[in-house]
């Protein structure tokens, strides 16, 4: 029998994750950035990013893992480049500073990269990219995260999941939207799936010695890992692996904070992550006109075409699924949830002395 799902208007998600972060210290205004942030995650179908990972944030207040007050400050910049200090800040905060800063650059040079570091987890990476869009611009956003990717050949997780995201416009709103991890998927999915007590697939992650496994408790408990994006080396992992590699160069290498194995552990409360992201934003104008034309001809062409037999629906371009959540959600007047995810935001809610989640109607 399939788990009851209620449906939570948008505002009413928006105002319970804004009373809990503030009621365990946060200021109502990074509150509020945290809480777009996490309901953009939801809304979009990326539910393992969203209200999901309310409890993180909090326990990161609680344990005085993130400032509470102050600004991102920019330590040195030129007309189109930022380095900025999180001041160890919540990473929507810092992500939001940063982005802006790109666009802002972006606009009057053409291109703004900015990277940041003494940063915290910033949610979903495209809602950083997307709001280049609202400007007609290329968004782009990275982050390097706690070691959960065990590199091809290898045994000990070294890598986060490194998110990409990609936004590029195109005409009607129809944009393209990139938002992946480096790996097969987060690892809040693998977490997912050990509390609903499910397998994983065997392309996911492996074991503590670096063999393949459907277990999602050997790689969430039991120190094993994710593998790269493509899986195995016989799969193609280590272009994942080398992806992942990437995002470091861009995040913490470029920024000074920290990297790979000097990461924390997500779940450690033990020192701060100081983590590594960089923010870009490019204006298409400044290269061949046409740019959102092109744009669309290359995605309604990959749509349009055949399906392989068998296939699960028709060809999709990043950015489609998340398209559809969004469409379901406006249909439903609100995000649905099952209710064992919302029993533990009533649990936080207790725990902090808020009025629990109000569920707009039972599916």
């Amino acid at each position: 029998m399939a788990e009851t799902e209620y449906v939570v208007q948008q505002s009413d998600l928006r105002e319970f994750i804004t009373n809990c972060m503030t009621q365990v210290g946060a200021c109502p205004e990074h509150a509020d950035t945290l809480a777009q942030n996490l309901l953009a995650a939801d809304y979009r179908g990326h539910y393992s990013h969203g209200l999901n990972r309310l409890g993180m944030y909090m326990a990161d207040i609680e344990q005085n893992m993130v400032e509470t007050k102050g600004e991102p400050k920019i330590l040195k910049q030129t007309v189109s480049t930022g380095l900025v200090d999180g001041n160890n800040l919540q990473g929507p905060v810092v992500g939001k500073f940063c982005m802006e800063l790109a666009i802002q650059k972006a606009k009057e040079t053409g291109i703004g990269w900015v990277t940041a570091r003494h940063s915290n987890h910033f949610g979903i990476a495209g809602w950083y990219s997307m709001m280049a869009l609202e400007h007609n611009l290329i968004g782009m956003a990275y982050c390097n995260t706690s070691p959960c990717m065990v590199p091809t050949r290898a045994r000990k997780k070294v890598l986060g999941t490194n998110p990409i995201s990609v936004a590029a416009p195109a005409n009607n709103d129809d944009n393209f939207v990139l938002d992946m991890a480096t790996t097969p998927v987060a690892l809040g999915k693998v977490e997912i799936k050990h509390v609903m007590g499910q397998p994983i697939p065997p392309t996911w992650g492996v074991d503590n010695q670096g063999q393949v496994t459907t277990d999602p408790k050997a790689v969430y408990l039991e120190d094993g890992g994710l593998l790269p994006l493509g899986g195995t080396e016989e799969t193609g992992g280590y272009k994942g692996y080398g992806l992942g590699m990437m995002v470091e160069v861009f995040c913490g290498i470029l920024s000074g904070a920290n990297f790979g194995s000097n990461i924390r552990h997500w779940s450690s409360h033990s020192e701060i992550s100081n983590l590594g992201q960089c923010f870009v934003a490019l204006d298409p104008s400044v290269f061949a006109p046409g740019f959102t034309d092109r744009m669309s001809d290359l995605m309604d062409h990959c749509r349009n075409l055949q399906p392989a037999e068998g296939s699960a629906g028709p060809v999709q371009v990043a950015g489609d699924p998340e398209r559809q959540h969004v469409k379901k959600c406006d249909e439903l007047g609100g995000i649905p949830y099952p209710a064992q995810q919302l029993a533990v935001a009533d649990g936080l809610a207790k725990k902090c002395g808020v009025e629990p989640i109000k569920r707009l109607k039972a599916l």
